[in-house]
């Protein structure tokens, strides 16, 4: 079972759905995991009433887990309110992801909800439910 998410994630990698950078953009934010160096640019422009996303382009360096996630997330995110979309819990993308990772690697599997997290509610949000999930 394994193996079809792995062929999944490694898919994603080379195959990155929606990469680049959106111009002009609504919401443009970076998130870089110091632990291991990825960096995962997040641009998002949202409907004209500004509940929905619209359109989004990721941009970014990293290991095959974070730009698989990043690119999973977005398939994922696209055309969905903002509402939906700030449900997502990294629980959510494990599932997505399909595979158990290590200790190290959980960042870089969770970098690009991060970045949605931040870049829709601001780094509080994202410090709040660390700390929800660490207790």
């Amino acid at each position: 079972m394994y193996d079809f998410y792995r062929e999944n994630i490694l898919d994603h990698d080379r195959n990155m759905r929606y990469r680049g950078v959106l111009d002009p953009a609504d919401i443009d934010y970076e998130a870089v995991n110091p632990l291991c160096g990825d960096k995962l640019r997040l641009t998002l422009r949202l409907s004209e009433d500004k509940t929905h996303i619209e359109a989004l382009a990721w941009e970014g360096e990293g290991c095959a887990i974070s730009k698989a996630s990043a690119s999973m997330l977005g398939e994922m995110i696209l055309g969905k309110s903002l509402d939906e979309v700030r449900a997502i819990s990294k629980q959510d993308v494990f599932d997505l992801i399909g595979i158990p990772l290590s200790m190290n690697r959980v960042k870089c599997g969770l970098l690009s909800l991060k970045a949605l997290t931040v870049a829709l509610y601001g780094l509080g949000e994202w410090e709040r439910r660390e700390q929800a999930e660490e207790d």
